[in-house]
């Protein structure tokens, strides 16, 4: 992946995550949406950040073909880009929230379960139509 798809990957995913995760949060907490927004919204450009430089070091780090990758890969590749984000975040939620870190980190834990997901789901999706894109492009040239 290049540099431009990488970062239309990432924006996609948090677009995406950010809209689910604030519907979420507004129905199991007494937080107004504006405000929630306004906290996955900052949360959102976190994950960005860190979505592109661990994917870049992940990459790295293990080699081949994407699409070839097993269950196992794409569940550590999940777990360590959420642990990695969750230190981060969790200050953060309780700040903007204005809530104890106790109560930041089980919401922060609610949308991580929920992220964990979607990412498995996202990744294995974007990178199956990603082929399935290359291929059509190469057949129409």
């Amino acid at each position: 992946m290049g540099v431009l798809e990488r970062v239309f990957h990432s924006v996609l995913f948090e677009v995406l995550a950010v809209s689910l995760s604030i519907a979420g949060l507004a129905i199991f907490t007494d937080h107004d949406v504006a405000r929630l927004s306004g906290t996955m919204i900052v949360i959102a450009t976190m994950a960005m950040c860190w979505n592109y430089l661990f994917n870049l070091i992940f990459d790295y780090f293990v080699k081949g073909e994407r699409v070839e990758r097993t269950v196992m890969v794409r569940v550590v590749h999940v777990l360590l880009f959420e642990a990695g984000l969750l230190l981060a975040t969790v200050p953060v939620m309780a700040v903007m929230l204005e809530v104890n870190l106790w109560q930041a980190f089980i919401m922060d834990i609610g949308v991580t379960i929920f992220v964990t997901v979607y990412a498995f789901v996202y990744n294995l999706t974007y990178d199956h139509v990603r082929v399935w894109v290359v291929n059509q492009r190469q057949a129409a040239a």
